[in-house]
């Protein structure tokens, strides 16, 4: 599971430019994905009374094999591991998202769902095995401590952590810890001759899944929501709340890249944008234990007003539930590419050992009746295979190429057709941009160089950046080609040769991230995500669609 973002690298914490985002992140997402779920409440589980026999016979035969195999194999075998892979082996017989999390991991899994943790609040970067501070978390104990962006981390409580190869993993182990206790660093600060100490107290750090609000104009707002954790319905409503003080009239919500979590987090979410006692989402079990209907009950934030939905092939699960309910009731244009295709309801089951099972219980179906479900029938491997087949085919690029059967045919409240049996397919499709990617910025990516670069340049320049508000940088500055030239230099030195074809190639997708890197040193977050969304070509169709109301489909919605 990826870790929270204030003590991570950027990479794992902010989207890089839009055309290249899901090469860098879909292996992560996908197993977001596939771990997070649509999770319930905790309900008791019950033995079942169908084939009792069968059971015990199984367990019986599972047993005796594991006993003679810990006894009398040839080789000394650790039988808890042999129990582990065979159980996760077996629930890949049922669907790619039943899954055994071992208690090693377990902790690990369930901090993608909860919205603190207990660490010094810092995002860092690993470059050439140096640890380098990003920005400290705003009102947190490392910047209370001192922290400054640029400084970086040459030891922990007197170990070395610079030189040592140290992965980001490592890091967060050294660095959190239970709130109260203290951590020891030592620091190269720009400018100083000598490392100085810093010794900061852990305290509680929010993790917030809210990624960003901001308004965009003077009517209309941006939200982006990462995930759905414990936390982020009231993190949602208090982002909405500022944004109507500030006028907002009209929302682009960003649900790229969203990998799910808890279902009632979205369905709440829905319910402000939902008005009337209207069907959200419904499940269906075996028998009737856990099937569930969800219905719309509060007077909503945002029940009237222009709404777009961003949506990608790393939405799923819940933010698949909230982007069917809300086309499913014509509520809201969603722009984007066809989502994941994750409509399986995981129930988590605790063991006694601390690992835990994550059982699928149910599908759920949006309010018109789709199972947004893909198929699996070809086995774990050719299901996580999905999204490089639809790169493959053509799906990310063209329209047209997505073909769906008569039978997956359903109605919207208004009778528009949407498709289900895989995913949600938006009503207006942007094609993925690739024009401007090429493998020389793979490598200057993968490298952190990037970034490495843009902090740099925020050091250097720090007096003059803090003399400008964000408006003034956002408006004047601009990346030269003379930096982006520094910038191949300096992979060079690094070990990635320079590639002229491959720079000039990829040099909006550059200048765009390394102003939004130093906008983030500079300005905060929500700096960086105003200059990446500039040139973001999915959200500047969105600001088209709600803005506009000659677009067909908004026209047709807001008829209605």
């Amino acid at each position: 599971m990826t870790p929270e973002p204030h003590d991570s690298s950027p990479s794992a914490s902010m989207p890089t430019p839009r055309n290249s985002r899901w090469r860098v992140r879909q292996p992560l997402l996908l197993g977001l994905a596939l771990l997070a779920g649509a999770l319930l409440g905790a309900n008791p589980f019950r033995p079942s009374d169908q084939n009792p026999d069968l059971t015990a016979r199984g367990y019986l035969k599972f047993k005796e094999i594991l006993s003679y195999v810990d006894r009398d194999y040839v080789d000394s075998v650790n039988a808890e591991e042999l129990s582990d892979y065979a159980i996760s082996r077996m629930l890949e017989r049922l669907d790619p998202h039943s899954v055994f999390i071992p208690a090693k991991q377990q902790q690990q899994a369930s901090s993608f769902l909860q919205s603190d943790y207990d660490g010094i609040g810092v995002e860092f970067n690993l470059f050439r095995d140096t640890v380098t501070v990003v920005a400290p978390l705003s009102e947190g104990p490392a910047e209370q401590a001192g922290l400054q962006p640029g400084d970086r981390i040459l030891a922990v409580n007197g170990q070395r952590v610079s030189g040592v190869r140290m992965t980001t993993e490592q890091m967060f182990g050294k660095l959190r810890g239970p709130r109260g206790t203290s951590v020891l660093l030592q620091l190269m600060r720009r400018g100083m001759a000598r490392p100085i100490n810093v010794q900061v107290t852990r305290n509680r750090i929010p993790n917030a899944s809210v990624d960003v609000a901001y308004m965009v104009d003077n009517q209309t707002g941006y939200i982006k929501v990462s995930r759905f954790a414990s936390g982020t319905y009231d993190e949602f409503k208090a982002a909405l709340g500022d944004l109507r003080r500030q006028g907002l009239t009209r929302l682009v919500l960003d649900l790229r890249g969203n990998p799910g979590g808890y279902l009632d987090r979205a369905t709440k979410m829905a319910d402000e944008f939902i008005g009337g006692t209207k069907k959200i989402v419904y499940t269906d079990g075996k028998g009737d234990q856990y099937d569930t209907q969800t219905f719309s009950r509060v007077a909503g934030e945002f029940e009237e007003g222009s709404l777009v939905v961003l949506v990608d092939e790393g939405s799923a699960s819940a933010a698949e539930v909230l982007a069917g309910a809300l086309q499913d009731h014509d509520r809201a244009v969603l722009v984007g590419r066809r989502t994941f295709g994750k409509g399986l309801v995981q129930q988590p089951i605790a063991l006694n050992d601390g690992s835990e099972l994550r059982l699928t219980i149910a599908r759920y179906y949006t309010p018109s009746g789709r199972s947004i479900q893909k198929s699996y029938r070809g086995g774990l491997r050719e299901y996580e295979k999905d999204l490089q087949n639809r790169l493959r085919h053509g799906e990310l690029f063209h329209a047209d190429s997505i073909h769906f059967a008569d039978s997956l045919k359903f109605r919207t409240a208004h009778g528009r057709t949407v498709y289900g049996g895989g995913g949600i397919m938006p009503d207006l499709f942007v094609p993925r941009d690739t024009s401007a990617t090429s493998a020389y910025y793979t490598r200057l990516q993968s490298n952190n160089l990037v970034r490495e670069y843009a902090l740099t340049y925020y050091q250097e320049h720090k007096e003059e950046l803090e003399g400008l508000r964000f408006e003034q940088f956002n408006q004047s500055f601009r990346v030269s080609d003379a930096q982006l030239l520094q910038l191949a230099a300096q992979a060079a030195r690094n070990g990635v040769p320079q590639d002229a074809p491959g720079l000039r190639r990829s040099t909006p997708l550059l200048r765009t991230q390394i102003k939004a890197l130093i906008a983030r040193s500079a300005y905060g977050k929500s700096a960086y995500f105003q200059v990446l969304n500039q040139d973001d070509v999915e959200m500047q169709q969105a600001l088209k669609a709600v803005q506009e109301p000659t677009n067909p489909v908004m026209l047709g919605l807001l008829e209605k």
